[in-house]
């Protein structure tokens, strides 16, 4: 569990911020589920899997590479940090190999950790690059995409350093580029940053530092519009290229997405 007083300080002040709340006279949000990454070697099974199921076909969004399960090179905890790194490289030798000349890793909690509600932060420093594409989100624990709902905490693409993107996306939304904003983030790729939402049966608030910049509301016409009343599960990966990623350049590699921590916290 988190012992820093002025994270924890961050945390509340943007609960407050982003929820236009009164200043409360004791913390709103406890703790509830964590990995602080303070055990070396691979992901903790208890908490993660890693997501596989479209290497053979090839992942959405045309891109471009092939997530590894079980493998280090790909997504490793080491002093303190979960390292998910991409590499040139093909494993053409995995019978769920679909020809990718790049691999990374993909983990997920589904099953293991899924949630109705709360403030959600991840500290990370993110990969830069032209073709970098690395995500923290949500998915809809209950039903596919996009009836089940999609919260991208946050996305980043080297071709434009330091933007920093969430974005929703649901049925109503489908066929579009979702409901989003942007903050710019100068030292994203050199500084580790707490990347956060708060959700409630209201709205979904994205911030950055506890520097709010985008809110999706409740509108209040069904479920086209709001599935967020019902789980998801966080994703972590770092895919390369697609719509998003754009053109990649080879001389990037290998390139690493570091984690500090994930914490998820709900009202008491």
């Amino acid at each position: 569990m988190p012992s820093n007083r002025r994270k924890w300080s961050l945390l509340v002040a943007a609960a407050l911020m982003l929820g236009g709340q009164s200043e409360p006279t004791e913390p709103v949000y406890a703790l509830v589920w964590s990995d602080e990454f303070d055990r070396d070697g691979l992901p903790d099974p208890a908490k993660w899997s890693w997501d596989t199921h479209a290497n053979k076909t090839g992942w959405y969004n045309d891109e471009l590479q092939y997530y590894a399960a079980d493998r280090p090179e790909n997504a490793r905890v080491e002093n303190g940090r979960l390292i998910i790194t991409a590499r040139r490289e093909t494993l053409s030798d995995r019978p769920d190999h679909g020809g990718q000349r790049y691999t990374s890793a993909r983990l997920i909690t589904k099953g293991k950790g899924e949630w109705t509600y709360g403030m959600i932060e991840v500290r990370a420093k993110l990969p830069c690059g032209k073709g970098s594409w690395p995500a923290i989100w949500m998915l809809g624990a209950t039903a596919n995409w996009p009836d089940g709902g999609e919260i991208d905490i946050m996305e980043h693409v080297g071709k434009t350093p330091g933007d920093i993107f969430g974005t929703i996306h649901n049925r109503a939304t489908a066929g579009t580029y979702g409901d989003g904003g942007r903050i710019r983030v100068d030292d994203a790729c050199s500084a580790f940053h707490d990347y956060q939402i708060v959700w409630t049966p209201d709205a979904i608030s994205f911030a950055v530092d506890g520097k709010p910049y985008h809110r999706y509301r409740n509108a209040g016409t069904g479920a086209s519009q709001w599935p967020f009343d019902k789980p998801q599960y966080l994703l972590l990966n770092l895919a390369i290229g697609g719509a998003m990623g754009g053109e990649v350049d080879d001389a990037i590699f290998p390139i690493r997405f570091e984690i500090d921590h994930v914490r998820v916290y709900q009202r008491k």
